[in-house]
């Protein structure tokens, strides 16, 4: 039975870290995430001890390459976001951030080695000149080979991750899903979403185990 720890760790070892903007999305997914084992194996041990250290070295390296303003928006919708105020989307754009990496930080230290592969471009890939599918497999020390594809987006001429998908659970539409419910739950109250972030995210962590487990 596949488990969230290896679902979590499968996730993070495979997000490219280093952006190159005259590359296509393949060559910066698949350069660019060779290097993740040399990160992780330079400050493992610091990291597990110094929880703030690890956050602040993943922002540092996720930052230029994942669009989280974009992730956030889209995980908040224009249902609700058009009624937020710039603090509010600000907010909750830092607090999201701040979750994603909680929520697979752990498990991305105790995941050891892995066998990435990034599948050549084919047609349906390039879904216009600012947006892109890359697909990527990832085979497991116990031989379990994981599926993943990044939705990539060129903004200002520099390719980012705005979506991930692994084996077939949307996250974006996870954490979409997962938003909506929270508004429902708290009338509306966008700040009460914003301070339980937390909690809707363990939330999302269940869903996920149950999925993967399935």
């Amino acid at each position: 039975m596949r488990t969230l720890f290896r679902f979590a760790a499968v996730l993070m070892l495979s997000l490219p870290w280093l952006a190159h903007a005259a590359q296509t999305p393949q060559q910066v997914v698949e350069d660019t995430s060779r290097k993740v084992m040399d990160v992780l194996d330079a400050n493992r041990e610091t990291y597990r001890k110094d929880t703030e250290a690890f956050l602040q070295g993943l922002n540092q390296v996720l930052d230029p390459v994942v669009d989280f303003d974009g992730i956030a928006r889209s995980v908040m919708t224009v249902r609700y976001s058009r009624s937020a105020s710039e603090e509010q989307m600000q907010r909750f754009i830092e607090t999201f951030k701040r979750s994603m990496v909680q929520f697979y930080g752990n498990a991305l230290l105790e995941f050891d080695s892995g066998d990435i592969k990034v599948l050549p471009p084919n047609n349906r890939d390039q879904q216009g000149p600012d947006r892109a599918s890359v697909n990527m497999e990832i085979r497991a020390d116990n031989g379990n080979v994981y599926p993943v594809t990044y939705t990539m987006v060129n903004l200002d001429g520099q390719w980012k991750v705005r979506n991930v998908i692994v084996e077939g659970i949307n996250i974006g539409l996870l954490f979409r899903d997962q938003f909506a419910q929270a508004m429902q739950a708290n009338r509306n109250d966008l700040d009460a979403v914003i301070d339980n972030w937390g909690g809707v995210v363990a939330q999302s962590r269940e869903t996920v185990e149950k999925k993967v487990a399935e």
